[in-house]
């Protein structure tokens, strides 16, 4: 038996299995999840800027794909305040059945929509609302699996079991990138213009029947449950949040930055950097993705168990400023660099080694900036709406750095880098935690 700790400063006994089980239900949901919202930036680069955008300029369509990409993350912050809002009045447990149905329904109709040849411009707008579903369901998805992990753990390993979601999103851009790897590899690229890529969208539905069928078996956390039993719910959750936590609201945002900075440079617009400007082969770069993904499920929960032992902020702090210096070097490599051994080390140790060290720990740092009754509310206003800033525009962002500096790769490297160090100081200065 553990001891957990839960609201009032008290403690309540659950067996060592329970809190095993709902972490692992947590990471086969997000898994499922972020399975769903990361194949659409894989695949945006290879497919959609084709077949669903007017032919005529690929960086005009390039960008508008990338923009319906960044909706996603627009989104995300409505899909959390709305979830979040019911998660923090009624529990957690519901609202993650709930969003793991809207994720699915939503990746497999991308599967079967009809392209911009067939039904001309409502293709794009389908595009767009699917992704805009996508979003919502995403923004209450996170925040509900890291609470159900992170309010279960006992107080010593609460950094540990909190980052079993973040390993989904590691295993969940494993499945993706690893996918359509398969599918390029296997195929020839009319057949995966042609049907390839819906393969991979209407295969997710699979992934979300088995989470569904995890995630109906868990039980509320015991934190909630106090909560809900002693009467000490919050009426309105979200402006708890602004009122009582606002300082730790804009340092949650700012140290959370770089995380969305980071992932989307290396993961989402490196591939279309490296297969369209220097032309590697789609296969052989998703397959580095892949392998990131793969080192980065075994390192984040080394960070994560290395910040209960000394601190998440020294951990967190740190990751960021490594992981702002290290576009330096990374793009460096991309540009002067022709050995695929050489870009796919780079993105390996980029995200799979040093991301890791930041992406495990946020989970249990964002959870301790808010207390229980609005804990759903805060970290999802906090990981959400930063999204919209440094994961939605980063993509674009890049895109039209890259075009500025005559496809010289320098002024994406200084913006990283200044990400990473606002990230870290913003860190120094939590001190407030619950």
């Amino acid at each position: 038996m553990e001891a957990v700790d839960i609201a009032g400063g008290s403690t309540v006994s659950v067996d060592a299995r329970s809190v095993k089980s709902v972490a692992l239900a947590s990471l086969i949901g997000t898994t499922v999840e972020w399975y769903d919202f990361f194949l659409y930036g894989t695949i945006t680069g290879l497919v959609f800027d084709k077949l669903f955008f007017p032919a005529g300029n690929a960086f005009v369509s390039t960008m508008l794909a990338y923009t319906v990409y960044a909706v996603g993350f627009v989104t995300r912050p409505l899909g959390g305040v709305i979830f979040g809002h019911f998660g923090d009045r009624f529990g957690r447990k519901p609202l993650l059945v709930l969003t793991l149905s809207i994720m699915g329904v939503s990746t497999f109709l991308i599967g079967v929509l009809p392209t911009y040849a067939s039904i001309g411009i409502w293709a794009p707008i389908c595009l767009l609302l699917l992704r805009l579903l996508q979003g919502i369901g995403l923004g209450g998805e996170w925040g509900g699996a890291v609470l159900m992990a992170f309010e279960y753990a006992p107080r010593k390993q609460r950094g540990l079991y909190a980052s079993y979601p973040q390993i989904g999103l590691a295993v969940g851009l494993c499945l993706s990138s690893g996918a359509v790897a398969a599918l390029t590899t296997w195929l020839t690229p009319e057949a995966f213009l042609q049907w390839g890529w819906r393969a991979a969208f209407m295969a997710s539905i699979l992934l979300v029947a088995v989470g569904m069928f995890i995630r109906l078996r868990i039980v509320e956390t015991p934190a909630f449950a106090k909560i809900r039993d002693t009467h000490a719910v919050a009426k309105v959750p979200a402006r708890e949040v602004f009122t009582d936590y606002r300082k730790n609201v804009f340092l949650g945002w700012g140290a959370r930055y770089i995380d969305g900075v980071i992932f989307n440079t290396y993961a989402v617009f490196s591939l279309s950097y490296l297969i369209g400007i220097h032309h590697y082969a789609k296969s052989a770069i998703l397959v580095a993705v892949t392998l990131a993904a793969l080192v980065l499920m075994f390192m984040i929960p080394v960070a994560s168990r290395l910040s209960d032992r000394i601190g998440r902020r020294k951990v967190f702090g740190w990751g960021a400023l490594a992981c702002g210096l290290s576009a330096w070097p990374a793009f460096a490599v991309f540009h002067y660099s022709t050995s695929l051994t050489a870009v796919t080390a780079t993105i390996v140790i980029v995200v799979g080694v040093i991301y890791a060290f930041v992406y495990g720990p946020e989970a249990a740092l964002f959870c301790e900036l808010f207390d229980t009754r609005v804990r759903y509310s805060g970290i999802s206003i906090v990981y959400q709406v930063s999204g919209i800033v440094s994961s939605s525009i980063t993509p674009l962002a890049a895109t039209a750095l890259l075009h500025y500096g005559n496809l010289q790769p320098w002024w994406i490297a200084l913006y990283i880098a200044g990400v990473g160090l606002l990230s870290s100081v913003c860190t120094y200065f939590i001190r407030r935690t619950f």
